[in-house]
């Protein structure tokens, strides 16, 4: 199999401090289009990680709480690790705003969401419909905030 070298992979995951907001990368398409790519990451890799109904529910929360405060949002998906999310936009986006979106998203999700905001939670429109918290993704947010957002991983610069 050939080797195919993945960022995410590269990325020494013992040297980061989360919660934090990182450029991934930006993506040229063959047309000019662009692409930023950006990793979420809410808690610190190999020592937490989110429950998946609370981490489910938590995306289906930042699928419409990001889009409010961001323009250009293709996609915001879990990490399989369960630390964080991938955030997708169109153009060159900073990171100091998209860790203010998310901050507030956090807060919302933390102090005002009730289980009737909640989007995609019935058989029609879950894949796994049974498998989401929001009193796990209450309590995830509000540690979150607690910790702060930084727009640094590898130092502290919380916003």
């Amino acid at each position: 199999m050939p080797q195919v070298e993945v960022e995410s992979f590269q990325l020494d995951h013992t040297a980061v401090k989360a919660p934090y907001v990182r450029k991934i990368t930006i993506e040229e398409g063959p047309l000019g289009d662009k692409i930023t790519n950006f990793d979420l990451r809410l808690v610190q890799p190999n020592e937490e990680a989110i429950g998946m109904a609370g981490l489910h529910t938590i995306e289906h929360l930042l699928a419409g709480l990001l889009r409010t405060r961001l323009t250009g949002v293709i996609d915001c998906s879990p990490f399989g690790c369960q630390t964080g999310f991938h955030l997708i936009t169109w153009g060159e986006q900073d990171n100091t705003e998209i860790a203010k979106a998310l901050k507030g998203a956090l807060t919302e999700i933390a102090q005002a969401v009730t289980w009737e905001d909640v989007p995609g939670t019935t058989i029609e429109s879950c894949g796994n419909y049974k498998n989401h918290s929001l009193f796990s993704a209450k309590e995830w947010a509000k540690l979150i905030l607690s910790r702060g957002i930084s727009t640094d991983p590898f130092e502290r610069k919380v916003i």
